[in-house]
């Protein structure tokens, strides 16, 4: 007799793989065909004659072997056994969901890669797993945005346990689907246990009418926000929609967006600034480089992410200065910016997430060197390399370079580590959720 936990189980598992199924699909189409053909967005862009093609996937040279092993040694040195988290920035025990998704994204590159065995692999997954399968939820519906790796106590992003919590990050949330995505197409034994963990949060707390919303704890009551903008709006909706997820008004590109003509580029960047919004509107390489590296790109990303590449590219035959700009951790205050091409109505400047400006802590970013050569491998990518070819360290790799005083900015986090891994997989395989 069959009994009826069974059925449950093998239910939940059906249903979960029907919505990857599906989400993979969307996802295949939405990236293989022009999406106004679709209705998601309707606005007409003009591309770029010179737009590349995508590289042709090799073998790792001996050196990038190498840059690949010094990226892992983050995750060695900051691993925590008992729990299976790693920590965000090296030596600080605490952690975000995004870090996790990155996390979890440098294990599997560093095992395709050849750099930890299929029995390390498979024990970082499993643990990894069934502590995100035990952590307290926000509100009891969705992770909280700080975790204490040690403790798994809910904390701010100072590491001081907050008893509730302080909210949750769609965005952030989003960002482990990716792997899990992965895991569960080239691993299915792996997906009964994905299942199980997601059948725990409430997706339906997220998304409204098809956009997505965290949540922040203010006055001790919990408010609803919208959340992201151009650029990481549509990766973060890209992401839910793996997992049968509705969330395709975040999916459109064409709601709330402009242009800014800067070294003759038509850089797109999201209306919605602070001035307005309350929110910056951040025009920078981070989402639009993990699109290229993961999805391969839709119609409208690869465009945008080009024309990125191309006006960093311009202002550096303009003024002599290299430049790669994301976001970053830093070796000061405030520890964490936003280079931007363009945010706030401004050109050009690093602010923190109130939108203070820190001009002398722009940077040369190591992580989007790599993930711009891996994405286009130009003459101009290959200066960046050389850039930056040195900052490799005993625990990992530095974030970069201060353009002001050109000296190393020491911040040494899980995010530049695993986007390197991540970027060196993709000259091996190419893009992470490719079906094949």
């Amino acid at each position: 007799m069959i009994h009826k936990e069974n059925l449950l189980k093998a239910r939940h598992h059906i249903v979960f793989l029907l919505a990857l199924v599906v989400g993979s699909v969307l996802i295949y189409f939405l990236s293989a065909m022009d999406l106004r053909k679709q209705g998601y967005s309707m606005i007409e862009i003009k591309s770029s004659k010179e737009l590349p093609q995508t590289p042709i996937q090799r073998a790792l040279t001996p050196q990038e072997q190498e840059w690949a092993t010094i990226a892992w040694r983050y995750f060695e040195n900051n691993y925590n056994e008992t729990t299976g988290l790693v920590n965000s920035v090296d030596n600080f025990p605490s952690t975000t969901l995004w870090d996790s998704g990155n996390y979890l994204t440098a294990l599997i590159a560093a095992y395709r890669l050849g750099i930890v065995d299929e029995a390390t692999f498979h024990q970082r997954v499993d643990k990894l797993l069934t502590t995100l399968s035990t952590i307290a939820l926000y509100k009891g519906k969705l992770p909280n945005k700080v975790y204490n790796t040690q403790t798994l106590q809910m904390s701010d992003y100072t590491n001081k346990a907050i008893e509730g919590g302080i909210g949750w990050s769609v965005i952030d949330i989003g960002r482990i689907f990716v792997p899990l995505a992965y895991l569960s197409r080239h691993y299915p034994d792996y997906n009964n246990r994905i299942g199980k963990l997601l059948s725990k949060w409430d997706f339906n707390a997220l998304q409204k009418n098809g956009e997505l919303y965290g949540a922040v704890k203010l006055n001790n009551r919990n408010r609803l926000l919208q959340e992201g903008r151009l650029g990481y709006e549509q990766y973060a909706a890209k992401v839910y929609a793996l997992f049968g997820i509705d969330a395709l008004n975040s999916m459109r590109y064409d709601k709330f967006l402009d242009f800014e003509e800067i070294y003759g580029v038509d850089v797109p960047y999201d209306i919605r600034d602070s001035n307005t919004f309350r929110a910056n509107n951040y025009v920078l390489m981070e989402p639009y480089m993990l699109d290229g590296l993961e999805f391969g790109w839709d119609y409208y990303s690869k465009e945008f992410s080009y024309r990125l590449y191309k006006v960093q590219a311009k202002r550096f035959e303009q003024t002599g200065v290299l430049t790669a700009v994301s976001e970053d951790h830093i070796d000061t205050k405030p520890y964490f910016i936003y280079n931007s091409i363009f945010v706030n109505n401004q050109a050009w400047v690093a602010i923190d997430e109130t939108g203070k400006i820190y001009q002398d802590k722009r940077q040369l970013s190591t992580k989007t060197a790599f993930a711009m050569h891996a994405l286009y491998r130009t003459d101009y990518t290959q200066k960046l390399m050389d850039a930056v070819a040195t900052l490799g360290a005993q625990r990992g790799w530095y974030s970069g370079i201060y353009e002001n005083s050109q000296k190393i900015n020491s911040a040494i986090s899980c995010n530049t580590n695993a986007v390197i891994l991540e970027s060196l997989f993709f000259i091996q395989e190419g893009h992470l959720l490719a079906l094949r």
